[in-house]
């Protein structure tokens, strides 16, 4: 199990460059990816026909990009949390890409590292540095920045 860091709302601006480490690996399953098609009415072959998929181009069905990157919400609270707020907000991304496919049954992970740490009306903004790896393999699946608000 991977060890969360918790801070106070008070110790967050002596946070810039911290390196939070990275997730539990978690498996991407076919449910999941039909689950998510359903959601997204994105039913595209190569996500959800594994026979054809089999000869695309990547061999496999693949999880929708915006599936991977759903995930780092649970996998950025599995890293982190804050105390002695009122309220946290997922703010949204910046510079999201997604350099590798996810095939089915791989095993993805998060790195998050605390980039920049900006004072807003009534709390405080991480920029956040988030990269999820496929387990094996060298290019990441997704790159971003999450930007999470924390209010007092």
């Amino acid at each position: 199990m991977t060890d969360q860091t918790t801070a106070t709302f008070d110790e967050l601006p002596a946070l810039i460059g911290t390196d939070l480490g990275y997730t539990d690996y978690r498996e991407v399953t076919q449910d999941q990816i039909n689950t998510f098609a359903d959601a997204a009415d994105d039913h595209q072959w190569i996500h959800t026909d594994p026979e054809k998929a089999k000869d695309g181009p990547f061999g496999a069905p693949i999880a929708h990009g915006f599936l991977t990157l759903s995930l780092a919400i649970p996998m950025w609270t599995e890293l982190f949390d804050v105390t002695g707020v009122a309220t946290k907000v997922n703010y949204g991304l910046d510079k999201v890409r997604f350099p590798a496919p996810v095939t089915v049954g791989s095993r993805i992970r998060m790195n998050a590292v605390i980039a920049d740490v900006t004072e807003i009306p009534g709390g405080v903004q991480l920029g956040v540095d988030q990269t999820i790896e496929i387990e094996g393999q060298t290019k990441p699946a997704v790159v971003s920045k999450g930007l999470y608000r924390f209010y007092a």
